[in-house]
């Protein structure tokens, strides 16, 4: 019976999914590339029986074209947004109509050099588990080899040479692969097919250590644990860079790599496995999901004083810590049964070294012992560095795990390029609808770190294949070495500082309208004076300075910066106090009160930042700045231990904005102390005082210019316990709060504020 219909249905119906095929083309915007996305699609097609192709584009992106029947590629489209792999992100997915071509399989394509620039490279990433399971496996072929890595893991931004994203174009081409690694490669079932950093003991990268001059192949690891293990210093090559490490619970050896290295109290990083964190540090869930999490950034948590050496973080409540994120790393963690000091392998102000040569002539000497591998970094890449600020994850610094990951923002049709300004200068390109920024580089007031911010800018447009950019956005300080390389590169568009820090917290939150508080260190004013506290009204590039912290004299210019106790007696000396509380030498003291009297090079600051260092010197803190927001950090630090006071903050109307009074604040503390007022109590004092008193001024201004929502920016956001009190202050007055989470508040995300006002100019 069922023979018998068969046989007497129509032809047709036999060919029903002939006749209904339909052909399209899939261009795939977006994270797509070396990331496991061709093998991705490779497998849905396959799965829902479709013909076709995949292949890279030269614009980072992805060309998808597939033949079959309707249902299919309906299935095949959820598929593709609904099973993503882990490390791949679709921007846009554009469909185009093509005329069926008969084809019966789908295959995956050699790349193309074509595309029109809607791709996006991944960053460098940790170590997957397959991959470490791999290196444990006593009897596989990848068994102890450091540098195992497949399309989930592994260095992406740091190796990468051009477009698209092939072997070819990466300083893996140094290493031929072999047959078993060419067969994993090539096979598209297999999580190594395409992963252009695959390598094994037989063909890939290969490790020596060098100490007093002699190399070791044999067993370099187990050489460097011994140097470690007897207090020894040494150098590690990594993915994008080179640390400098020893034993973190040992005094006698983290004194000594401060002596070497010459930073005397800059906080070092540790990197340690989980288990060994709990021994020094409090880490709350949120704090261990950045840990955790393949980009492995450094967090800064909360220390329990114990369980390392005490000048790993001296005078901080915190310690940043990172968890292992290469083979190496886990290697060398599993023979050492403590946590390491990693700090970048640079000597102050000048980029971290990389090259195997410079890293042997340059630290060498001043080691006990050098890890090399012999894979070139394309690109330097320090790591990232974050906390929880305010409620949220804020970056410190957006570098490694994150870099070049770009940000969806529409800023029109022509590209742009924004440098920064001139201390933790990160460069800014834009490019059809994203901005990419670019890794830390540092401060640019040194030539070396000035040619690495060139070096960087043109390796990211390389490897996003934008133009080069004829509108160039920089800092309004003339003296500042990237305003004069925007005026080198193209039509230079100076931005003042702390405008910039408000349009990348409105940009990065799609907002046409905010009240922004910038609170900050320096920024060259639109009126030549030293702005840092400023309210800015912004309305979709027009801005105005609604409001600001009292100016006061900055005696010495710079110099006030570095010797916080200047500041200190810049208040004292406004607040109609003694000076001598400062904590500067006598003849220091009469120079500073001679300098304010006759405005000799005492110009005027606005800063939140000055304001928090004179309050640090004035408690004894800090009287002398070792590294950038030193003052700051160790105020915060003793204010976590202590109560706020209620102050009376008082906003006064001026000619053109309103202003907080911090001199009668710090008057306010001066009759505090004499009261008996401890300094915990009177560091934390001076904190919420500030942050209650910018958070008022600033929902002052958003009720007059009819604004609903006002925005945390500049350095001092970082600040935990400031954050926090701007956040409820706002809150509790009306307006929504915003702050950074996707770029730093500090000066690493001043470049997209730049870009946001160059794209209007």
């Amino acid at each position: 019976m069922n023979t018998a219909i068969q046989d007497l249905t129509p032809l047709w119906v036999y060919n029903a999914a002939w006749v209904m095929k339909k052909r399209i083309r899939v261009h795939i915007d977006g994270t797509v590339q070396g990331v496991g996305f061709r093998p991705f699609v490779y497998r849905i097609a396959v799965r829902v029986g479709l013909a076709g192709h995949v292949r890279n584009l030269g614009d980072a992106g992805v060309e998808i074209e597939i033949e079959g029947n309707e249902q299919a590629i309906a299935s095949f489209l959820k598929a593709l947004k609904e099973e993503t792999p882990p490390l791949a992100a679709i921007a846009g997915m554009h469909l185009e109509d093509l005329p069926p071509q008969g084809q019966q399989r789908f295959s995956i394509h050699a790349s193309s050099t074509a595309g029109d620039g809607g791709g996006a490279l991944p960053p460098d990433v940790a170590t997957c588990t397959p991959c470490l399971e791999d290196i444990d496996a006593p009897e596989g072929r990848y068994a102890g080899y450091w540098a195992t890595s497949c399309t989930d893991c592994g260095p992406r931004f740091t190796v990468i040479e051009g477009l698209p994203y092939d072997r070819p174009l990466t300083s893996m081409r140094d290493f031929p692969m072999c047959a078993a690694c060419r067969a994993e490669y090539e096979d598209p079932l297999d999580r190594r097919y395409h992963a252009q950093t695959i390598a094994c003991p037989a063909c890939g990268p290969s490790l020596a250590f060098v100490a007093d001059g002699r190399e070791n192949r044999e067993d370099p690891l187990s050489s460097a644990v011994r140097v470690l293990n007897r207090g020894g210093l040494i150098a590690i090559k990594g993915i994008g860079g080179t640390h400098v490490a020893c034993d973190a619970t040992r005094e006698p050896s983290v004194a000594e790599l401060r002596r070497r290295l010459g930073r005397s109290a800059q906080p070092f990083a540790l990197m340690a496995r989980p288990d060994m964190v709990e021994g020094f540090a409090d880490v709350t869930p949120e704090e261990w999901a950045l840990l955790r999490s393949p980009r492995r950034p450094i967090v800064a948590v909360r220390a329990k004083g114990v369980g390392v050496a005490p000048s790993v973080a001296p005078g901080l409540h915190t310690v940043g810590v990172m968890l292992p994120y290469t083979g190496l790393h886990h290697l060398l963690l599993r023979q050492v049964g403590f946590p390491l000091v990693m700090t970048s392998a640079n000597f102050p102000g000048l980029p971290m070294l990389v090259d195997n040569e410079a890293i042997l002539t340059q630290l060498g000497h001043l080691l006990d012992g050098v890890l090399l591998h012999d894979r070139r970094i394309v690109a330097r890449c320090d790591d990232s560095v974050m906390r929880m600020a305010g409620g949220g994850p804020v970056f410190l610094r957006r570098s490694r795990g994150y870099v070049p990951e770009p940000l969806a923002v529409d800023l029109g049709d022509a590209p742009l390029l924004a440098l920064g300004g001139e201390t933790g200068v990160v460069a800014a390109l834009y490019h059809r609808g994203k901005v990419f920024l670019s890794q830390h580089i540092g401060d640019t007031d040194k030539l070396d770190t000035l040619e690495f911010l060139r070096e960087a800018i043109e390796h990211l447009m390389r490897i996003t294949g934008a133009p080069r950019p004829k509108v160039i956005g920089c800092d309004l300080h003339p003296g500042f070495a990237t305003a004069k390389l925007a005026a080198e590169l193209g039509h230079a568009v100076p931005v003042q500082h702390h405008v910039a820090h408000v349009a990348a917290l409105a940009c990065e939150w799609g907002l046409e309208e905010l009240v922004g508080v910038a609170a900050d260190g320096y920024g060259y004013g639109t009126d030549g004076t030293a702005w840092g506290g400023e309210v800015i009204a912004w309305r979709g590039g027009n801005w105005e300075r609604a409001g600001s912290l009292r100016e006061v004299p900055l005696p010495g210019g710079d110099l006030a910066a570095r010797r916080p106790g200047r500041m200190a007696a810049s208040y004292l000396i406004a607040a109609g106090e003694d000076p001598s509380a400062a904590g500067l030498p006598p003849d220091e003291i009469e120079i500073v009160k001679t300098q304010i009297s006759r405005g000799l090079n005492a110009p005027a600051t606005t800063s939140a930042g000055r304001f928090l260092d004179a309050v640090a010197a004035w408690l004894g803190l800090c009287r002398a700045r070792t590294y950038e927001g030193e003052p700051a950090m160790r105020l915060e630090a003793i204010a976590a231990t202590g109560r706020p006071h209620p102050l009376v903050s008082s906003i006064a109307p001026g000619p053109d904005r309103l202003t907080l009074d911090t001199v009668g604040l710090f008057r306010q503390l001066v009759e505090f102390r004499r009261r008996g007022t401890s300094t915990p109590d009177l560091a934390a004092t001076a904190q919420a005082a500030l942050a209650e008193g910018l958070a008022r001024l600033a929902a002052h201004v958003a009720a007059r210019e009819g604004m609903s929502t006002v925005g945390l920016t500049g350095g001092v956001a970082v600040n935990d316990c400031i954050a926090w009190a701007v956040r409820q202050a706002v809150e509790e007055a009306g307006p929504v709060f915003c702050a950074h989470r996707a770029v730093p508040p500090g000066d690493g995300g001043v470049a997209l504020g730049q870009l946001v006002v160059a794209a209007g100019a």
